[in-house]
């Protein structure tokens, strides 16, 4: 078998993980995963193997992608700083996205704050 034809049969393979997974996050209140595998002929320990597999491959294609750098100009009067940590407190900017927080200071890593709002956003 070609490597080509094995690339497609693995990405044919998580489309039909992907789509499965869909189909149990949806499955009625109250019934479980371990319910829900039986009922699909699968054990929950293959279930986790493939969420994790079609996780792994969405992280790859998003770290792949090249996506365009964009500066968003903050004036500074938004930034603030925190009172009850004076001394060790940091001129910043907080982002609240869900139940997630991050403060982003002059010395944030900027790959580290791309990574990290990349995970943000796809978090379930």
């Amino acid at each position: 078998m070609s490597s080509e034809t094995t690339v497609a049969a693995e990405q044919c393979r998580l489309q039909e993980w992907a789509a499965q997974i869909r189909e149990c996050q949806r499955r009625p209140a109250g019934m479980s995963i371990v319910s829900w595998c039986a009922c699909h002929g699968i054990t929950k320990a293959n279930y986790y193997y493939r969420l994790r597999r079609v996780r792994e491959a969405c992280l790859e294609s998003i770290c792949g992608e090249n996506l365009p750098q964009q500066i968003v100009r903050v004036r500074p009067e938004i930034l603030r700083v925190d009172e009850k940590n004076s001394r060790d407190a940091q001129r910043g900017l907080d982002i609240s996205i869900r139940e997630y927080s991050i403060h982003v200071t002059e010395s944030s890593s900027m790959s580290l704050l791309e990574e990290v709002l990349k995970v943000v956003r796809h978090a379930q």
